[in-house]
């Protein structure tokens, strides 16, 4: 009897004490949950959110393989973008230049995209170029906080004007399009500012209310961009009037705008317009953060992106260049002088027809747009992360309900906003700005690619390396950097030269000057403050 009583004595204290230790784990994990989720009502349904540090962008990965390489593909919309650009080709350089030259800046947005894809690879971080500046910029520390935060500004504010430019070709092809069909109308400057503020909207609310789209928005668009292109072609070979091979693959530079008898110059300031399409491709490692496997993602993409944009560009410009006949008579019959109108025009002989084959580049370049808009907002707040902008604890904000940057998203609404109003002021202030994104956005190419070069010719160590690299047997990786920066100075040579001569205060190209600008507003922002607010950027992607 006294056992059994011991015995039972035992085993209440036993089971005491595992009610206790369960009541204590149960303690646990009831903390922990509620330490990592929140319950919050929305439409009258419990949602689950996890719990983040402040001001960050939660690593979803909500973006596979394809959606992301969709997403470079139509980003770049080269042959949309050079579609609606084409009379600045024809008024510098002619059939030379989209022949010889999409093929030349093919090559060149290649070899600039393999050396930008391996750093990716190395280090995939929504900061890019301005983090890699700093890593391989020569000198100690201060050298690479000062590397690292001028080429923040230069590459934000590059991919700022960049939207705006997008904002510009839609807006022209639109008004060309009612020109077209209401040939007394003629739209003024006002009017170009208005539907280019109209086209804000829509990638601002995407971003905000319907970002889970962003996937079958990318196939909608990789699908369309690749659709379109094959039907643009094959109703210019269907209905056209195709001329004759030497006068496609034999004609010379040519220059309307008064760069006779300088067929280089002729053929450098017509290439402008044909690379700056190219750009951009960098926009992909800005989504890292919400994309899988970015390591080995982002450099496919990219490559991607611009080997078949490439591709398509100079198929595409020399099909066009077949049906273009007499082009003096193109362009001066042209609605708003927009050439690929013309050309779609004389080709088939029908209004709507050629509204709809119009339409192909604006819809891209729309779905384009959405794209700029999200990774731009994100490459704000990324460099805010790092104090590199004014007010960057303003700007640094995350929304808890969007996950979204919406701050410095507001930032770029409001620059765009700001240099569609310009345009009612001074066309020539507003045209010198759609040159300013390409300098500024090379550049922020040249300068990681021209640093890495160097640490390689040095015999010095780039780093631990991704899954994409470039080879170093017989030098590969050398030439590749060093030709890659040949031809982002060839580019950006003629970016700063006027497309009219003589040159005015009418027609001069001030991108050279604005640049100048910027970097006056970078090196003064070090000098002030920036020096001492500036934090060198460290890897602090997750993979």
């Amino acid at each position: 009897m006294a056992i059994t009583e011991k015995y039972e004595d035992v085993q209440a204290a036993a089971d005491i004490e595992d009610n206790a230790h369960k009541h204590d784990v149960d303690s646990k994990e009831e903390s922990q949950r509620s330490d990592d989720e929140t319950l919050s009502t929305a439409s009258g349904a419990k949602l689950i959110e996890k719990r983040k540090p402040p001001n960050t962008l939660e690593s979803q990965g909500y973006i596979s393989y394809m959606p992301i390489v969709q997403f470079g593909f139509a980003l770049l919309a080269s042959w949309e973008a050079v579609g609606l650009s084409l009379q600045l080709n024809l008024l510098n350089g002619g059939t030379s230049t989209l022949v010889y030259g999409s093929l030349l800046a093919g090559v060149g947005s290649c070899l600039v995209a393999l050396s930008i894809a391996e750093m990716a690879s190395m280090d995939p971080v929504v900061g890019a170029q301005y983090r890699w500046s700093a890593r391989f910029a020569p000198g100690g520390a201060a050298a690479q906080r000062f590397w690292g935060l001028f080429q923040g500004w230069v590459t934000l504010f590059g991919w700022m004007t960049g939207a705006a430019t997008n904002l510009a070709y839609m807006a022209q092809g639109v008004l060309a399009i009612a020109v077209l069909w209401n040939p007394g109308f003629e739209p003024q400057a006002w009017q170009t500012a208005l539907v280019m503020c109209a086209f804000v909207v829509p990638p601002v609310a995407g971003n905000l209310w319907f970002r889970r789209l962003v996937a079958p928005m990318e196939w909608c668009g990789g699908v369309g961009h690749a659709v379109f292109w094959l039907a643009s072609m094959a109703v210019l070979g269907a209905l056209g009037t195709r001329g004759s091979h030497a006068s496609v693959w034999a004609a010379p530079p040519s220059s309307r705008a008064g760069w006779q008898g300088r067929p280089g110059v002729a053929f450098g300031v017509g290439l402008v317009p044909i690379s700056f399409p190219s750009t951009g491709f960098d926009g992909v490692i800005h989504m890292c953060k919400e994309t899988r496997d970015a390591r080995r993602t982002i450099p496919g993409a990219i490559l991607v992106a611009v080997v078949l944009n490439a591709l398509m560009a100079f198929v595409w410009l020399v099909v066009v260049s077949y049906y273009l006949g007499d082009v003096d008579a193109l362009l001066a019959g042209s609605p708003m002088g927009l050439a690929i109108m013309g050309v779609y025009l004389r080709a088939t002989g029908s209004r709507a027809a050629a509204t709809v084959l119009v339409l192909f580049h604006v819809v891209i370049l729309y779905i384009s747009l959405y794209n700029i808009y999200a990774s731009v907002a994100r490459l704000g707040w990324a460099f805010s992360q790092n104090k590199g902008l004014p007010f960057s604890d303003f700007f640094v904000k995350v929304s808890s309900r969007y996950n979204q940057p919406l701050r410095t998203l507001g930032l770029l609404v409001v620059v765009d906003v700001a240099l569609a109003m310009i345009s009612i002021g001074s066309t020539t202030a507003f045209n010198a700005m759609l040159s300013l994104p390409l300098i500024a956005i090379y550049l922020s190419y040249g300068i990681p690619i021209l640093f890495i070069l160097v640490r390689r010719l040095r015999g010095l160590p780039v780093g631990k390396m991704g899954p994409f690299r470039l080879p170093r047997a017989g030098g590969v990786a050398v030439a590749v950097n060093a030709l890659a920066v040949v031809y982002i100075l060839y580019i950006i040579s003629f970016a700063g030269l006027p497309t009219m001569m003589p040159a005015t205060k009418d027609n001069m190209n001030y991108a050279g000057p604005m640049m100048l600008g910027i970097i006056v507003v970078a090196l003064a922002d070090w000098c002030i403050s920036g020096r001492r607010r500036f934090r060198l950027p460290e890897a602090h992607f997750d993979s």
